[in-house]
């Protein structure tokens, strides 16, 4: 592979060029926003109070990795344990049910990109109504337990298969989210043929999932390179990346033919000293989905498993709407004039919007994956002596943090203050 595809598709790019753009930054040199450095200050506060409202004074530890988890127990209905305890009766073993929650996490979190402002989920047991990431988790969830990701075919409905989910149809999808023309979600087609890929891919990779292409196959996999009950997590980024890369959309970046997922051109790289003489310096890798991926892949093996991970510090913020639309709300970063009316102009509302690859967007994104790192020390610092990772941070704080202020600022959508036109499968 070209050395310099393979430094796109890991994960030490996405922070160090995000880093560059914020050194931009801070020589005002941005295209589409201002960077109010003094206002971080503030938003390390807001945030930090969250973590102390929600996990003060002794419980920081409770602190679960930003991942998708925990959305299975929103309303406080204990849905894993639930299904655990099942597969007890049905006598799974540790290492089988690990291998059917990682079945679960994957098609839940490649599902979730964005459900929209609109769409709500009913669960059909509890009469509970959901919408966003905690909804689409607990509709994954029900669509797992009917089989829909196992095939007619298989004996056990409680799994998922490469042949399954690449003959998924746009009809059981839309049945198993409740999408209709009154309850309508972003993106169900792409969501759908990015089952289908994922399906074709993971047929492909017999090496790691088997020849039913088992994505709980990954457990014996990974097992298989353990040393002294510890993983690494460069194994789990590669085996994701391995496998994700050729299931985007074919409209994303590609470099001589070769697809880098979600990693995109940025003027104001292009625009820095040095960088005509760099192949590909102009672009800034995310790579968030797979991200969030990877951050939730490690729960199961962590909890069940009890095994440890090294070389997680190289994971980083996730570049999206929440984290990103926290530091917008808190005026640490503002859309300079002229990019504030073009995107008045593209969305025809009250909010700006911009293309999902749009220079505003990934501009944005950069910045929020670099903040987020300076968002994480200094609030480090505040609680003076306790630990927390940067996914803890996410997930206690900055994500959160987002989704609040959302709410209080405008009550009627709880949107991002930016929009943009995603296909249901990248922000």
């Amino acid at each position: 592979m070209d050395p310099h595809i393979e430094e796109l598709l890991g994960l030490e790019a996405v922070r160090t060029r995000a880093h560059a753009v914020l050194k931009l930054a801070e020589q005002r040199r941005l295209n589409h926003f201002t960077y109010h450095p003094e206002r971080m200050e503030e938003a390390a506060d807001y945030v930090t109070k969250l973590i102390q409202r929600d996990f003060g004074p002794d419980k920081y530890h409770t602190i679960p990795p930003h991942g998708r988890w925990q959305h299975f127990e929103v309303g406080g209905v204990p849905r894993i344990a639930t299904l655990l305890a099942q597969w007890d009766e049905q006598k799974c073993d540790t290492t089988e049910k690990t291998r059917r929650l990682i079945d679960l996490f994957f098609v839940s979190v490649l599902l979730d990109a964005g459900a929209g402002d609109h769409w709500k989920f009913k669960e059909p047991e509890t009469g509970i109504m959901l919408n966003r990431s905690e909804g689409i988790a607990v509709a994954a969830l029900h669509m797992f337990l009917n089989g829909d990701f196992a095939g007619q075919d298989s004996p056990v409905k409680h799994t998922a298969n490469g042949n399954a989910l690449r003959n998924i149809s746009v009809e059981v999808l839309s049945h198993g989210l409740q999408v209709d023309e009154a309850n309508p979600m972003v993106g169900v087609p792409a969501r759908a043929d990015i089952l289908r890929k994922l399906g074709e891919s993971l047929v492909n990779l017999k090496d790691i999932f088997g020849p039913s292409g088992r994505p709980g196959n990954l457990v014996d996999y990974l097992n298989s390179k353990s040393q002294d009950g510890k993983l690494d997590y460069k194994d789990l980024w590669n085996v994701l990346q391995r496998l994700l890369i050729p299931i985007w959309p074919s409209d994303r970046t590609h470099i001589n033919g070769q697809p880098i997922g979600d990693a995109w051109p940025l003027r104001v790289l292009a625009e820095q000293e040095g960088a005509k003489s760099k192949p590909y310096s102009n672009i800034q890798p995310f790579h968030k989905l797979t991200q969030w991926l990877a951050y939730s892949l490690m729960v199961p093996f962590t909890r069940l498993l009890s095994v440890s991970w090294s070389n997680t510090h190289l994971g980083t913020g996730l570049p999206e709407y929440r984290n990103g639309g926290m530091l917008v709300d808190m005026g640490v970063l503002e859309l300079k004039p002229e990019a504030l009316k073009r995107g008045l102009s593209l969305s025809g509302g009250s909010l700006p919007s911009f293309g999902a690859g749009d220079d505003e967007i990934v501009e944005w994104r950069a910045m929020t994956v670099a903040l987020l790192d300076e968002l994480h020390k200094k609030i480090l610092v505040r609680l003076d002596g306790v630990e927390l990772s940067l996914p803890q941070v996410l997930e206690a704080g900055s994500w959160k943090a987002g989704r609040e202020l959302a709410a209080a600022k405008r009550p009627e959508t709880k949107c991002s203050p930016i929009l943009n036109f995603g296909d249901g499968t990248l922000f």
